[in-house]
């Protein structure tokens, strides 16, 4: 299991995971998952981190499970060894489940196909570079996305586009992805990362009880409540943030126009 597949590195506020097997086309690997499941567990118990963004190394973001050590019967000790811990560190690595309560912006360049495509969908802000190209391609391996996407791109883009894409296993271009809603913006070639980091740049500068009120929301929150109850939620999760120093301090600030200093109190 070779941790150098995944690269977890912090900058302030912000934690930045690289998916690095670039010779590979940044396929998943026993020590990338781990990689993964290390840095979301680490972005949601400290408290000074507030964002993260993830990306791919090279001009590839993920083109999924490594379909040559499937075929050729590889299997990694070490990770076994690990899923002997964690029963489900693979599905937290991929963002299945147990999402961390903070925000996760994907900075896409090339190819993010199968598990490339399954992990974006458990991120909130997504930006991809023109030249990316997207799709949930199991069904021509004879295979099936348990990453979530039979269930997930469904949600999150129009029906009869999400049954396309997983029956047909066709690609999706940044421009159709964009079209979709499956990203938000769509920048020049090698500009996907840096244009993350301006994102990231803009959410740390807003309150942090604010902005975890609201990632519980979007975390816990979804079409199967009914909107009274959904609003009944929103008042129990936001209502607190009033009642913070930093509900204070936002409005000082704007009156004394000058930048806030949020303490999270």
């Amino acid at each position: 299991m070779n941790p150098d597949h995944c690269l977890v590195e912090r900058d302030g506020h912000v934690l930045t995971i690289t998916l690095n097997r670039p010779e590979a086309k940044n396929a998943l690997s026993g020590g990338m998952l781990a990689g993964m499941y290390r840095g979301w567990r680490l972005l949601d118990e400290d408290p000074e981190l507030r964002v993260a963004i993830l990306t791919g190394r090279g001009d590839v973001f993920c083109a999924g499970a490594d379909l040559k050590a499937m075929g050729g019967g590889q299997s990694d000790e070490e990770f076994q060894k690990l899923m002997a811990e964690v029963p489900d560190v693979h599905w937290q690595a991929l963002l299945r489940h147990n999402r961390p309560l903070k925000p996760i912006i994907a900075a896409v360049e090339g190819f993010a196909v199968a598990g490339g495509t399954e992990i974006l969908q458990g991120t909130d802000i997504r930006v991809a570079a023109e030249d990316a190209i997207f799709g949930v391609t199991e069904a021509r391996r004879g295979l099936f996305p348990l990453g979530g996407s039979s269930v997930r791109l469904r949600r999150q883009i129009p029906y009869t586009l999400a049954a396309e894409i997983l029956l047909t296993g066709r690609n999706v271009t940044a421009q159709e992805a964009l079209e979709f809603g499956l990203v938000g913006r769509v920048v020049p070639s090698g500009q996907a990362l840096a244009e993350a980091k301006k994102i990231a740049a803009e959410i740390c500068a807003n309150g942090p009880l604010s902005i975890r009120a609201l990632m519980r929301v979007l975390r816990e929150i979804d079409e199967s409540y009914s909107e009274a109850d959904a609003l009944a939620k929103e008042l129990e999760y936001g209502g607190p943030v009033f009642a913070s120093k930093d509900a204070r301090e936002g409005p000082r600030a704007f009156a004394e126009k000058r930048t806030p200093l949020f303490r999270g109190e």
